[in-house]
């Protein structure tokens, strides 16, 4: 069974810099981030100083690992990077597989 969590979990990925990689949070199901690839941004969003949000939907293995994603929102030039760097992330196994909704936020440097 899946449970849809109504917060979300918040990464700062900056430009180059690994903000919140190794600042393992709590989600509202109880299962920590233990481990996050921070995104890398695509050089059309370099360019053109393009920031913003990205909000994801992670489907987690009970083992902790993300089974798939889902966008919800975002600009599409940062979207490929954050699924990318998302699905590599492992959270803390649990009972059953859960659903996580994640934010991630682009800024320029």
């Amino acid at each position: 069974m899946r449970r849809v969590l109504a917060s979300a979990i918040i990464l700062l990925a900056s430009f180059g810099l690994a903000a919140a990689q190794n600042n393992p949070e709590t989600s509202p199901s109880g299962r920590k981030v233990v481990a996050r690839v921070t995104p890398v941004c695509p050089e059309l969003a370099k360019r053109m100083h393009i920031q913003g949000v990205v909000k994801l939907e992670a489907i987690v293995k009970a083992n902790g690992s993300v089974r798939t994603t889902r966008v919800l929102g975002g600009n599409p030039v940062l979207v490929q990077a954050a699924t990318e760097a998302v699905t590599q992330w492992k959270f803390e196994p649990g009972p059953e597989e859960t659903t996580e909704l994640v934010q991630l936020v682009f800024v320029t440097q």
